[in-house]
């Protein structure tokens, strides 16, 4: 596997996937999506909702994964940096293509965007205690335990910070 290539997902693609339009959404995006991404129109709805209230925020949400043609998952950010230069990574892959490595790629292309970016200075993880494959993905790359939380739908999930590449804070 080399590098995978993002390909930014626009509001536009974004609604025709909450739609479950996936022939329209691989035409708009230019690449195959595949049916995974349909399976996820509550995430898409949730981020347009986001984008409508930050515009700037469509940027750092959400890109397919490719290696290669193949789109393998997506991945991205909850949102921009924050005040303090926090970024929380989010990433997924397609169950038909996982245990391959492409989580682990995944996060490696998502901390070289945040180092990319001069105001993101640290990268969050939030992993349920009971995510072994998600807490084996992140283990090489530096991440410390740094608290807990609730969440909602997910339950007690585990929060894990590392600096953003290229910072030294």
């Amino acid at each position: 596997m080399s590098a995978l290539r993002l390909v930014p997902l626009s509001a536009a693609v974004m609604r025709m996937l909450a739609d479950g339009d996936l022939e329209g959404a691989r035409k708009a995006a230019g690449v195959a999506l595949t049916p995974y991404f349909v399976e996820h129109a509550w995430l898409w709805r949730m981020r347009l909702d986001q984008a409508q209230e930050d515009p700037a925020s469509l940027d750092w949400i959400a890109r397919a994964a490719l290696d290669g043609d193949v789109v393998v998952g997506h991945v991205g950010f909850h949102g921009p940096p924050d005040a303090t230069g926090m970024v929380e990574v989010a990433y997924s892959v397609d169950p038909a293509l996982r245990r391959r490595g492409y989580a682990t790629a995944m996060l490696a292309a998502a901390l070289d965007w945040a180092a990319a970016e001069p105001t993101a200075s640290v990268v969050r993880a939030s992993i349920s205690p009971d995510n072994t494959a998600s807490l084996a993905t992140i283990a090489p790359f530096g991440f410390r335990q740094v608290g807990e939380q609730r969440d909602e739908e997910d339950g007690l999930e585990l929060l894990f910070e590392r600096p953003a590449p290229g910072t030294d804070r």
